[in-house]
């Protein structure tokens, strides 16, 4: 069943933006602290119970998951919570993604930071595989203005990819039916470190929707 979604304006969009982005953010950074720190007892002890104050005041008032509102601006869904570009969610790194004129080929230039190790001092496989099938997927729905869903996703990982500064790239090579065929990859500034292909689908309920 398609999901529905409400119309939310563009202010309304940037007032929330705004106000739960710099939040997130910090989460961000207290992710990346705790694990680099190397604090005293008593530092951590004062730590723990400065977040318990935190959690418990952002509990004060939660969302029912049960009756979430989805909303789109502009015709492209709010994803605030996404693992990968969520604005919303600190687990995101987060991608900001760029599109080309078409809406067939997209890319992205971002930070992994030690909360995304595998190996030491490289990004952990899986990541790279969740990056790619994100980004390939905003490839093949043109910027998740249409559904289409990762059927399949292949990955090859040429060599190891380090944290710091990285470059996801798609391209849709062709369409056949309600497939959508993409490729694409993650480079660092010395080129290639994984490869992907990927098939996305067009759910039934968008087929009979025409």
């Amino acid at each position: 069943m398609q999901i529905p979604y409400e119309v939310m304006s563009a202010d309304e969009h940037d007032r929330l933006a705004r106000l739960y982005g710099p939040l997130t953010d910090a989460v961000r950074e207290l992710m990346d602290a705790t694990i680099r720190t190397e604090a005293d007892q008593d530092a951590i002890t004062a730590a723990r119970t400065a977040i318990q104050a935190a959690t418990d005041a952002l509990r004060s008032s939660q969302r029912d998951e049960t009756q979430v509102v989805r909303y789109a601006v502009g015709g492209r869904p709010v994803v605030w919570s996404n693992a990968v570009i969520g604005l919303r969610n600190p687990i995101a790194p987060p991608l900001t993604i760029h599109h080309g004129e078409d809406g067939t080929q997209c890319w992205s230039e971002f930070t992994l930071t030690g909360a995304y190790e595998g190996p030491p001092g490289l990004v952990h496989g899986g990541v790279c595989a969740l990056v790619l099938d994100h980004v390939l997927g905003e490839a093949a729905s043109e910027g998740l203005t249409k559904p289409l869903f990762t059927g399949t996703l292949t990955v090859r990982f040429v060599r190891g990819t380090p944290l710091g500064r990285l470059r996801a790239e798609a391209v849709v090579e062709r369409t056949e039916g309600v497939k959508s065929f993409v490729s694409g990859h993650l480079s660092d500034a010395e080129g290639i470190t994984v490869e992907a292909e990927g098939i996305f689908i067009k759910p039934a309920w968008a087929r009979d929707a025409g």
